[in-house]
């Protein structure tokens, strides 16, 4: 069944206009008219079952049913804390990174960030990996959207948030593999650099932070590789991908 995210909150018996890329999608893309099924969710955690009852243009009108609870959240809270990017290599991060069960998504700018951004472009690069992250939840069946956060620098991350459950970093060099964890709390924090990964520096911030460094293997991999291949390990071994 489709599914389209829209903001609520929602409750059952009534009836609620799509957003304006949900619509567009169910309107002009999937061509669906009057009487057709969907489901509907607004990031709480549930699903409506959902009848389209008025198609006008790209405005359509659902009417909420039954709600029903989803079963897709992992046990396995991750926070991935993911250095910025280029854009197409970052919005496919965030939509694997989603597909892949992650709770929040901190972006974080580092000194081999090819990507800068002042206030404003922050600000729509954040409503832009917002929008990405709610489709790949219509997509993979999540009825809880990810929080992604603003992006910040890393500097300002480790300064301002508290450490919860156990702080991973990747890094080729680390003595110790990611698998070779003999045990994970539900709270995990894993950060991935950027291309070019994190400096001396940066590494060492992290560590004192925290941070334990891991490595995914012999080989280096590009950031949106080591994002996928981190977050399906962390899942296998202590999430839900089992």
């Amino acid at each position: 069944m489709n599914r389209i995210f829209c903001d609520g909150p929602l409750a059952s018996g009534a009836e609620v206009l799509l957003p304006p890329a949900g619509a567009y999608h169910v309107a002009r893309v999937l061509r669906m008219r009057e009487g057709a099924p969907l489901a509907v969710f607004d990031g709480s955690g549930q699903d409506f079952r959902a009848e389209i009852v008025r198609v006008a243009g790209d405005a359509v009108t659902v009417r909420l049913g039954e709600q029903t609870a989803a079963a897709t959240e992992s046990p396995l809270r991750i926070t991935l804390l993911q250095g910025v990017s280029r854009s197409e290599r970052m919005d496919w991060t965030l939509q694997k990174a989603t597909e892949l069960g992650v709770a929040t998504i901190a972006p974080v700018l580092t000194s081999r960030s090819v990507v800068r951004l002042d206030e404003k472009q922050a600000q729509k690069k954040q409503a832009h990996w917002r929008g990405i992250v709610i489709a790949a939840c219509e997509q993979c069946g999540r009825s809880k959207v990810p929080q992604v956060a603003a992006p910040v620098t890393l500097r300002d991350h480790l300064a301002t948030v508290r450490k919860e459950g156990l702080r991973l970093v990747l890094s080729p060099s680390a003595p110790g593999s990611l698998a070779g964890l003999a045990s994970l709390p539900n709270k995990v924090e894993l950060l991935i650099g950027p291309e070019g990964g994190l400096d001396d520096d940066e590494l060492l911030a992290a560590q004192k932070a925290g941070f334990m460094p891991v490595r995914l293997g012999p080989r280096v991999l590009r950031t949106e590789t080591a994002a996928v291949v981190a977050l399906t390990v962390l899942q296998a071994l202590w999430g839900d991908l089992q």
